[in-house]
């Protein structure tokens, strides 16, 4: 099922692959994670061209890593709403602010919780501390942008709507 966002639940820092993974294999293991959010998918002349670009760190013997892997689920995610040179610069805020564990981490946990709660699950998202970081605050904007368009998407393919909008 293409919405199975029940089930969803992107791997943590700790659970990424700790041996390298070849470019088929990351773009495998990449869209698998994602596949429960639709149509977001990554492919391998994407990930050379992010590479080319330095928006992620070159191979290492042709082989990406966790930090690597972490930085694609979310750019590839984060791209459905952002031009690439925002998504940069919240890479770059994300490098001044957190390690790339705990961003990484931080965006699983909130970007899980607002598709939950979009869906109907039982799960409501935290409010934001009054004193949050601008970069959590940026992060939970994306986060809502993305999650509200992977709603929308979902509402517009299921076929009770379908069948409301056809009477």
């Amino acid at each position: 099922m293409k919405y199975d966002i029940e089930h969803f639940k992107l791997p943590r820092y700790h659970e990424l692959p700790t041996v390298g993974l070849y470019l088929e294999q990351t773009i495998t293991y990449i869209n698998d994670c994602l596949a429960p959010l639709g149509d977001i998918t990554v492919t391998s002349s994407m990930i050379s061209n992010y590479v080319k670009k330095g928006y992620i760190e070159r191979p290492i013997k042709k082989q990406y890593y966790a930090e690597q892997i972490a930085r694609l689920l979310f750019l590839v995610v984060a791209k459905q709403v952002l031009p690439m040179p925002h998504i940069v610069a919240l890479f770059q805020l994300q490098r001044q602010t957190y390690t790339p564990e705990v961003a990484y981490n931080y965006y699983c946990r909130e970007f899980e919780t607002m598709l939950y709660s979009l869906f109907g699950l039982p799960y409501q998202p935290s409010e934001l501390e009054a004193d949050a970081t601008f970069a959590k605050k940026m992060l939970r904007s994306v986060i809502i942008a993305v999650s509200h368009m992977i709603y929308v998407n979902h509402c517009f393919e299921d076929k009770a709507f379908q069948a409301e909008c056809d009477e």
